[in-house]
Parts: structure tokens; C-alpha cells; sequence
């Protein structure tokens, strides 16, 4: 039976804070049952284990960071889009480094379709539409902007980047000032 004011969505916010405090790796379904004061048995009528409540919150943070990314997107083209989307991301993972981490998470291909993440890809290829790219670039171009948004975010992130100047706003405006010509001027494939 159910625990009366737990619901799934509850239950998912709180793992969803949680990863954002202690770290998306940490999150279990026992973790969030000592957050409300409740028996771990109590939360399996809402989660069927540790993995379903990390795919829930991978899903809210897809969600999260596509409703995001759209808003900011609205009305904007070539490289001022590109600097917005990238932002929304760099953003997100800095004030949700959790959910930034659960965003990661590789769902299995039903999972994944259903999500928020052919959004992220329609996304970025509407950005891609403004620099005149056709496939098979477009695609080649997607993956690249997604490699350097999540590497950059990634090793910020984890300090890489502490221990020397300039500042990593500073770069991170210099990277976005990169991608846009070499968007721009995207090299012709060599047969």
C-alpha cells in the first residue's frame, strides 16, 4: 500500500535533490526513504528499484534542461541561439550538477525516444539550420557541439580548469566564438 502524500513525482524531486547535494551516484531508493523518515518498502509501491528512481531522474533533468534550452532559444539565430543553448546547458549543470550527471545516464533506446532528449537534438539542429549544414554534417556537427558542451562542462566542473588563467568565462566565450566559425565554415568532406 501506498504511503499516504508520497508520490512518484515526490519521490523523484527528492532524488533529484538529492543528487544535486550528494552526488547522482549516491542516490538510492533507501537514501530518499531516509529523507521522508520512511521504510524503503514504503517507496517500492512508487519505484521498482535504485536504477527505475535514476532513469526517473534522468528523465526530469532532460525535461528540465529542454524546457530551458527552448525558452532561451525563442527568437534567436546563428551564433546568438548557439551561445544560448550552450549556456542553458553550462547553467543547468552548475546549479544542478545532480541532475546534470543524471541527464548522462544511458537509457535504454524506448526510454530514450519517449524522453526529452529528441527535443535537445531537434534543438540543436534548428541552431545547426542557420549555418546552412546538410547531412551527413548536420549529424557530425550535433555530436561535436554536444562533445565540447559536455567536456567543457565536464572537466569545469571537476576543477579542471582551477588552477590557471584566464578565467573560464573568459574561454567559455572564446569556445563559443570557435564553434560559431567553424560552424560557419565547416570543411568540405574529402572523398
Amino acid at each position: 500500500m501506498a504511503r499516504a502524500g508520497l508520490t512518484t513525482e515526490l519521490l523523484v524531486q527528492a532524488g533529484a535533490e538529492l543528487a544535486d547535494e550528494v552526488g547522482f551516484e549516491q542516490v538510492t531508493v533507501s537514501a530518499v526513504a531516509r529523507r521522508f523518515g520512511v521504510k524503503v518498502a514504503s517507496l517500492y509501491s512508487h519505484l521498482k528499484s535504485s536504477h527505475d528512481l535514476k532513469t526517473r531522474i534522468a528523465l526530469l533533468a532532460l525535461e528540465e534542461m529542454a524546457d530551458r534550452a527552448a525558452e532561451a532559444l525563442a527568437g534567436r539565430a546563428g551564433k546568438d541561439a548557439l551561445v544560448a543553448f550552450a549556456d542553458v546547458y553550462r547553467d543547468y549543470a552548475h546549479q544542478h550538477p545532480g541532475r546534470y550527471a543524471a541527464a548522462q545516464l544511458r537509457l535504454d533506446t524506448e526510454t530514450a525516444m519517449a524522453s526529452a532528449g529528441p527535443r535537445h537534438a531537434q534543438m540543436t539542429r534548428a541552431i545547426l539550420r542557420g549555418y546552412d549544414l546538410a547531412e551527413p554534417d548536420q549529424t557530425h556537427a550535433v555530436r561535436l557541439l554536444g562533445s565540447v558542451f559536455h567536456g567543457y562542462v565536464s572537466l569545469e566542473l571537476g576543477g579542471g580548469f582551477d588552477h590557471s588563467a584566464p578565467d573560464t568565462q573568459e574561454t567559455w566565450a572564446r569556445t563559443m566564438d570557435a564553434l560559431d566559425a567553424l560552424l560557419r565554415n565547416w570543411p568540405a568532406r574529402m572523398p
